[in-house]
């Protein structure tokens, strides 16, 4: 979800063109936190702002409203987790967040990264690599970056 919102407000009004957008959510995943990361990067790239200046703000938007929904249900929480219907709404919003994830995958991450039968290629070992060779999300990045800069 916050994918999706990050690629509205920074590609659709022109402060990040497609292509970095993509480049930069790649990236964003050799980091822990790769969304909140990505956000940061997202306002260092923004076009006609300078760089420390638009990742400063970023970084703070993205984290303020978390933050004060925290801060906000703290008093609350104990309460809330005894209360079975609220657990069955964390629940139903758990399995809302995959279903919003996959979807994030597909587009744009599927449909503008793979777009032949090399690229697919290289997708499929970058995640058997993850999955089935343990190897390090950084590692699986920068192996996919070189090896995308050498066959394309």
């Amino acid at each position: 979800m916050v994918l999706l919102l990050l690629e509205t407000v920074t590609v659709g009004p022109g402060l990040v063109d497609h292509d970095t957008f993509l480049a930069g959510y790649g990236a964003a995943h050799a980091m822990p936190c790769p969304l909140f990361t990505f956000a940061s990067f997202l306002g260092a790239s923004a076009q006609g702002m300078n760089w420390a200046l638009g990742a400063t703000i970023a970084t703070i938007a993205i984290f303020l409203p978390a933050a004060l929904l925290v801060l906000g249900a703290i008093p609350f929480w104990e309460r809330i987790r005894q209360m079975p219907r609220a657990g069955a709404a964390l629940a139903g919003a758990n399995a809302a967040v995959v279903g919003i994830l996959g979807a994030a995958l597909y587009t744009p991450v599927f449909t503008a990264g793979v777009s032949g039968v090399i690229t697919m290629s290289i997708a499929v070992v970058c995640y058997a690599a993850l999955t089935s060779w343990k190897v390090p999300p950084w590692a699986v990045v920068v192996g996919a970056a070189l090896v995308g800069w050498i066959v394309l």
